[in-house]
């Protein structure tokens, strides 16, 4: 088809499809409700609701990992019955419910003289609630859109690349003014504001998707068409899809509540997981493609580690800029913008630096413990500061040093993380070790959480009373996470050559 023949919604915008636009803004408002959400709670669950430090920290682990985990459903249902679009948007629903709840905060909780806490138990059940509905929306919308991307491009398009490189972009554009933006609002005028505003964004999300239909140009609709409009029960199997997974809430909204059933889910799903991939490896697999799969596996387990530890950011490090920074009037959430900053800045940094190093560049094991370094080096960043500080608040500078550190980490693993899980499993599992692949990430949000109750400070009315005690506590935290940084990512790098070997050739193609 010309230019002259094709239709408005056909041309292109600045070398890309249109619908590439559309997915961008559509997940920058996503990201945007789920990043303000997310820097608010900590502080929602220890100031308002008057949970101790163990307590807000366990449940945000259970959410975070929920979340992670929920795609491997989500994209399941898509692939196989529902198609991307119809997937996203569904999910974009159940986001705009869950943040509409979010909003409703209920009356403070109340701490007596004697120290018993009285909270408003309906409030929490909304809010509990409002989490299951979020976990499930982002479950049907997280991963599907990031597919849709990819079905924009024919196979072989030369744009692809750059254009998940776009896509990335509205990603860190909503974090970073979602951290500023939602934590703003939230820490001055009240939560439901700050909540209220993640919300509106969600709205805007859902918004451009739908009206912007047209600009995918069919793509990502449903290979079961046929099964959808069929009934069961006298109902279309596409509405029963979508009436179980509302009632799915019930269950996660309990789950979101329990922290042990997460934990025990997390650790028999890692277990089965693993278990298959050495009967796999064992059984079906001939040397070579045995070989990577050792590769990938030993990866993942790696990248649990790094996570746990870059994950702190929204529980303890939120809780030490609060309580430890020197900080004047400004919110102790905004200093998480400062990940996304960076990423706009230092991603067009690194992608050169690679391609400058040639046959130089590092291969993906070494990347990897670099990262594991690197986020090691950002908590030594912290225990200097806390060090140097003597009596006093720590000083700016050194969360600033923390977040440009554990960036540069994040830019040297995330993006080759995904693609080595494509290139290295055996074809038959690619979905397969997908899902474990965010399994991991599941795992590592959960771990995060149990490794930021070592610095859980006592609190009254939600506040530490005693600097010097609470700055011990996270001396002790972050001391622990830079040895475990530095000590993984010392073992990773003397096991690099062995990866390297393992992986027969691919690690050129990830890193060429």
């Amino acid at each position: 088809m010309t230019e002259t023949t094709m239709k408005p919604y056909e041309k292109e915008l600045f070398g890309h499809p249109k619908g590439l636009f559309i997915l961008f803004f559509t997940e920058m408002w996503e990201r945007f409700s789920f990043y303000g959400m997310k820097a608010l709670l900590i502080f929602y669950l220890t100031k308002y609701h008057l949970f101790s430090d163990i307590d807000g920290n366990l449940l945000i682990g259970s959410y975070a990992a929920l979340v992670y985990a929920m795609p491997v459903v989500g994209g399941f249902i898509a692939d196989k019955y529902l198609g991307f679009r119809k997937a996203i948007v569904f999910g974009g629903i159940m986001l705009v419910l869950g943040h509409a709840g979010m909003a409703y905060e209920g009356n403070a909780a109340t701490q007596s003289l004697t120290g018993e806490i009285a909270r408003d138990d309906f409030a929490l059940q909304v809010f509990y609630l409002s989490l299951a509905f979020i976990i499930l929306g982002v479950g049907f919308l997280k991963a599907n859109i990031s597919s849709l991307v990819g079905e924009l491009y024919h196979e072989g398009d030369k744009r692809r690349d750059s254009g998940f490189t776009i896509f990335y972009m509205g990603i860190n554009l909503g974090s970073f003014l979602a951290t500023i933006i939602c934590v703003w609002l939230g820490e001055t005028y009240g939560w439901s504001y700050g909540f209220g505003a993640a919300g509106v964004g969600m709205f805007f999300g859902l918004i451009t998707f739908i009206s912007g239909r047209k600009y995918l140009l069919g793509k990502g609709e449903s290979n079961a068409i046929e099964w959808l409009s069929k009934k069961t029960a006298g109902i279309k199997n596409e509405w029963l899809i979508y009436i179980l997974s509302v009632l799915s809430t019930l269950l996660l909204w309990q789950m979101v509540q329990s922290h042990s059933v997460v934990q025990n889910l997390l650790i028999i799903a890692g277990s089965i997981s693993f278990i298959y991939i050495v009967y796999y490896a064992v059984t079906q697999l001939d040397k070579i493609a045995r070989e990577r799969l050792i590769a990938l596996t030993i990866l993942i387990i790696f990248t649990i580690i790094f996570w746990a530890l870059f994950e702190q950011a929204y529980t303890s490090m939120n809780l030490f800029a609060d309580r430890i920074l020197d900080r004047g009037n400004i919110a102790a959430g905004t200093f998480l913008s400062l990940n996304a900053l960076f990423i706009i800045l230092l991603a067009p940094v690194f992608a050169w630096l690679w391609l400058k190093l040639g046959k130089y560049n590092p291969n993906t094991a070494v990347k990897f413990s670099s990262a594991l370094m690197l986020v090691g080096l950002g908590f030594g960043a912290l225990v200097m500061g806390i060090n140097a500080s003597e009596m006093g608040k720590v000083a700016i500078f050194w969360i600033v040093i923390t977040y440009f550190l554990h960036t540069c980490g994040e830019l040297c693993l995330s993006p080759v993380g995904l693609s080595a899980v494509t290139k290295l499993s055996p074809i038959k599992i690619v979905g397969f070790m997908m899902g474990v692949w965010f399994l991991a990430t599941a795992s590592s949000e959960f771990i995060a959480s149990l490794l930021a109750n070592i610095a859980s400070v006592d609190t009254a009315n939600g506040t530490a009373p005693d600097l010097n005690l609470a700055k011990q506590s996270y001396l002790k935290l972050f001391e622990y996470l830079f040895y475990t940084g530095i000590g993984f990512g010392g073992i990773l790098l003397i096991l690099s050559p062995i990866i390297k070997k393992l992986m027969h050739g691919v690690d050129k193609e990830l890193n060429h």
